[in-house]
């Protein structure tokens, strides 16, 4: 299972949307690559400060929102 710990949540950063482990990379950012068909390893290589970690818990994440399950604290 992803790990959500790596999705962060930060009043100081992306107007505290929820962010890519502190970094100004909202979660929303990276769906929406995906959503434009960019495959994770495409991703990763144009962003080499991302992990194939971060981009799972960003979609694990955004299933838990729409799924309605609740969400355990984030950091």
């Amino acid at each position: 299972m992803p790990d959500l710990s790596r999705i962060t949540l930060d009043p100081n950063i992306c107007h505290g949307k929820p962010c890519v482990r502190h970094m100004r990379w909202p979660v929303e950012v990276i769906l929406d690559l995906v959503a434009a068909g960019m495959g994770l390893d495409e991703i990763l290589a144009d962003h080499p400060e991302l992990e194939r970690e971060d981009i799972l818990a960003c979609l694990h994440y955004a299933r838990l929102l729409v799924s309605g399950e609740p969400l355990r604290r984030v950091a």
